[in-house]
């Protein structure tokens, strides 16, 4: 409300009918209280929320001088002196007894309202402090309620990525194992290897969850699925304004948002050379700046990363800093393929298997047969390709039984090359079983990338492409 509000008789009829319903159903909907005063202090308009806050009803109201009915009502002054100021949000004391709810203050505006700088009438509003104070009991109680929540979900998921739930029975795997476990009392950083599937970010999980960041957050960033334009703001976010298109009041970065937890880079073999440097600046310094600010933020972070790719070999090919890497292979976990530890097949398979009969209430099993075929196969996805095959061979079952012609034919192919009698084939065509095989494992590995399998076959892709259409491996890239 302003001192130069004015009455205008500017509106035809019809709308000046219009703006009355708009400000009666203002006047009714507000949960704060309003009351006008003609220019000799009588009231002429109250809303419902000040009459029940008043205890009174609209017609015992209307009419009365306004000091009957607030005996300290200070708008019969705002009428008398022309000095009188709009006062805004000020603390009113309320006289004992005044409410039904004996509130002892309330929060008052008052304004004058003018017509060629005479005052014709006064506006009074009211703020109930115990609307407020219902509103600060229900945000306390949501914010009890959300505090519960996040207890819950912090042990739901120290409870899911226990190191008990990473399962292997295998002599290496269990080594490994306990090797992470030595990472958990400390902030030293982690470098997980291994090839595609193995379970790199389950381990960083454990590491994270038994450690004693376990209450603060672990923020996950793919490297290699970011454009390399982009990850140094992802990484370390910006300021407003840096660039365009750049949010208003800027953005936090995952290493600031993981203030206090993890990071776990995964992909770092994919990380830009540039991003490598910048990136070894904070290990070094535990501080970050932001894209367009040159101010920095003090970081507590500890980093675990991840790579499929042989670091050694792309610090060889100038493709990865040395010095970055001896910064994050201060524990180096080099998680083994499935194909290595065959002890842990069948007990994977089972796991998967059981965890899929508990969700959806089954009692699916697994033939002896085709726990063979699973067992023969080498698994170039690992676990994450374990995990997929028993899913698909679930909603394919008859039956409450896996049998082998619910799995994949590549998988089957191979348990047939491996266990066919070898006496009873040619050299030949022994080697074609073998160099299909092993074409099939390299496709699988680079998700049918032909270039990239002609590459690490050290073949031309035409020549591939021969090889594919004279095995018969059907073509996907």
């Amino acid at each position: 409300m302003n001192d130069k509000t004015k009455l205008t008789n500017d509106c035809n009829p019809n709308e000046l009918k219009k703006l009355k319903l708009i400000f009666n159903k203002i006047m009714e909907i507000s949960d704060d209280g309003f009351l006008i005063v003609n220019d000799k202090g009588f009231i002429i308009e109250i809303n419902k929320a000040y009459c029940e806050f008043l205890g009174l009803k609209k017609k015992d109201i209307i009419g009365k001088y306004v000091t009957e009915i607030i005996k300290n009502s200070k708008l019969p002054k705002l009428l008398s002196d022309k000095n009188y100021k709009t006062e805004v949000n000020v603390i009113h004391k309320l006289l004992k007894g005044q409410t039904p709810t004996n509130e002892k203050y309330a929060i008052v505006t008052r304004a004058p309202v003018k017509e060629d700088n005479k005052t014709i009438a006064a506006v009074g509003q009211v703020k109930f402090s115990h609307n407020t104070m219902k509103l600060a009991e229900k945000l306390q109680n949501l914010d009890m309620e959300l505090q519960y929540y996040k207890k819950e979900l912090k042990r739901l998921a120290k409870d899911r990525y226990s190191f008990n739930n990473i399962i292997g029975k295998s002599k290496e795997f269990i080594k490994i194992k306990e090797l992470a476990k030595k990472a958990i009392n400390n902030d030293f950083t982690v470098l997980l290897t291994g090839e595609t599937g193995t379970g790199k970010e389950v381990f960083a999980n454990a590491i994270h969850y038994a450690s004693r960041r376990r209450n603060k957050p672990f923020i996950r960033i793919n490297c290699a699925a970011i454009p390399s334009e982009l990850l140094e703001s992802e990484l370390f976010g910006y300021v407003e304004g840096s660039f365009t298109g750049a949010r208003r009041g800027g953005k936090k970065g995952k290493f600031e948002l993981a203030d206090g937890g993890t990071i776990f880079l995964d992909e770092i073999g994919e990380m830009p050379m540039q991003m490598q440097a910048k990136l070894l600046r904070v290990l070094q310094e535990r501080e970050i700046e932001k894209v367009g600010s040159y101010k920095p933020i003090p970081i507590d972070v500890r980093v675990i990363a991840a790579t499929n790719k042989n670091l050694r070999e792309k610090i060889r090919n100038n493709t990865f800093r040395e010095d970055l890497y001896y910064r994050l292979n201060v524990i180096e976990i080099n998680i083994p393929p499935l194909r290595n530890r065959r002890e842990d097949i069948e007990l994977f398979a089972d796991y998967f298997l059981d965890e899929l009969n508990e969700k959806y209430e089954t009692n699916v099993k697994i033939s002896k047969e085709a726990k063979k075929v699973l067992n023969d196969y080498s698994w170039p996805g690992n676990v994450r390709e374990l995990k997929n095959v028993i899913e698909r061979a679930y909603v394919l079952a008859d039956e409450d039984i896996i049998l082998n012609a619910h799995l994949p034919t590549n998988i089957l192919t191979e348990s047939k090359i491996q266990t066919s009698n070898v006496t009873n084939k040619s050299l030949e065509i022994l080697m074609e079983d073998i160099e299909r095989r092993i074409i099939i494992d390299v496709l699988s590995r680079n998700n049918f990338n032909c270039r990239k399998t002609a590459k690490d076959l050290g073949i031309h892709r035409s020549t591939l492409y021969k090889k594919m259409e004279r095995l018969n491996i059907k073509r996907k890239c």
